[in-house]
């Protein structure tokens, strides 16, 4: 099999602009992920030694001095140090264990120290995805020509609709061909196209620098859960916008919120954050909901929302962005980060339903022993970490009655 991942920046921003604020912030502090197929999905027999082959082949990937130099031009946020860092950064494949059961099933986890470990997990779901379209022959099905037109056509419709947007797609992309596809016909389309939307860049830092764009992104909750499971839940997103601040000081100023839903993250977001961030993060529940509870916060602060960024990620098309775009006019200033429509979108192809998350943390390597997390957000179906641990938090946060 090729090589899958062969660009060290052939990553999302946000993996690089957390990894920077861990060590910062939490050079010692040790970490386990876990690999979830939300599917259930039957594997071809030997893909975990594929996939073996292919994370050991990681080790071969190093930053260039022209991805160096781009990411110090675009990414002026990103202290000087770090790129000394992700210079001599090595991937190792002894932190990442594989398995595959007798029926097909499975399994990933990653283990250590948190700044070495942090850059596998979109590197390694975008192998797992495009390495099973491989193993299973239905890369063969698809029609790349045809799939420019239909990526132009959704950035037209957007752009047109006043959409403002961008890439998301890295993890779950069909291939790597298909997203450099994608991303190259909306960026045709935006310099052919006179509406008033706009595509404003990819999440992926290789793709951002390929075709000159601006990468997107700040953080995931990883950030929030790591926190949580260190210090607790109830005031991790407090701790997590504080960490942010001190490390780039109002730049990457949108902030990801529904770790543990709505209620606890209102009830840390002060005024003076408030005013700090320049907006929120949707990913989950219903957007209209989402963005009325926002506004009334918002408000109740007095603080214009018109003033402040809301991005969408919570499982877009063009159609839903459109829809939530027409809603938004004149409530906020709205944007859209929209995946795997984006870069695993052909047709008769099921996009994978896959994650990996953090489940457990220690603050240091000394501590015998690890604090199991987990993630709530505002939709029960992406719920992440054992069921004990979820329902604890549920129950710290004053949620166990509506289990």
């Amino acid at each position: 099999m090729r090589q899958i991942i062969r660009h060290f920046t052939d990553d999302d921003l946000y993996k690089f602009t957390m990894c920077c604020a861990v060590i910062e912030n939490f050079p010692r502090t040790q970490v386990r992920y876990e690999f979830n197929d939300r599917d259930n999905t039957v594997y071809p027999q030997g893909f975990a030694d594929e996939l073996r082959r292919q994370i050991a082949m990681l080790e071969t990937v190093v930053i260039t001095d022209e991805e160096i130099s781009f990411m110090r031009r675009r990414c002026s946020y990103i202290p000087a140090w770090f790129y000394s860092y992700l210079k001599g950064f090595r991937y190792d494949r002894r932190r990442v264990t594989v398995s595959q059961d007798e029926s097909g099933h499975l399994g990933i986890s990653i283990e250590g120290c948190w700044s070495d470990t942090i850059l596998f997990e979109v590197k390694i779901l975008a192998i797992v995805s495009e390495l099973y379209y491989m193993m299973t022959g239905r890369d063969k099905t698809f029609d790349y020509d045809s799939y420019y037109t239909h990526s132009r056509e959704k950035a037209r419709r957007l752009i047109e609709a006043g959409c403002t947007f961008s890439d998301f797609g890295t993890r779950r992309r069909a291939s790597f061909r298909a997203q450099d596809t994608a991303i190259r016909a909306m960026k045709e389309c935006q310099g052919a196209s006179a509406g008033p939307g706009t595509f404003i860049g990819t999440s992926n830092v290789y793709f951002a620098m390929k075709y000159d764009l601006v990468p997107i992104g700040t953080m995931a909750h990883e950030l929030i859960c790591a926190i949580a499971g260190m210090f607790g839940p109830q005031m991790a997103n407090h701790l997590a916008m504080a960490t942010w601040a001190n490390t780039y000081r109002g730049a990457l100023g949108t902030f990801l919120y529904d770790t543990y839903g709505w209620r606890i993250f209102s009830l840390n977001f002060s005024e003076d954050y408030a005013n700090m961030f320049k907006g929120l993060r949707v990913d989950s529940g219903d957007n209209f909901e989402e963005l009325d509870r926002i506004v009334d916060k918002y408000r109740s602060l007095n603080i214009d929302p018109c003033t402040k960024q809301i991005v969408f990620s919570n499982g877009l098309n063009v159609d839903s962005a459109i829809s939530v775009q027409r809603y938004a006019e004149g409530k906020c200033i709205p944007s859209f980060g929209i995946g795997t429509h984006f870069t695993n979108d052909f047709e008769g192809v099921r996009p994978m339903n896959i994650v990996i998350k953090l489940i457990a943390v220690k603050i240091t390597e000394s501590w015998p022993f690890y604090c199991n997390t987990c993630k709530l957000s505002e939709d029960r179906g992406k719920y992440s970490g054992d069921k004990a641990t979820v329902d604890r938090v549920l129950e710290i946060l004053h949620l166990k009655e509506s289990d």
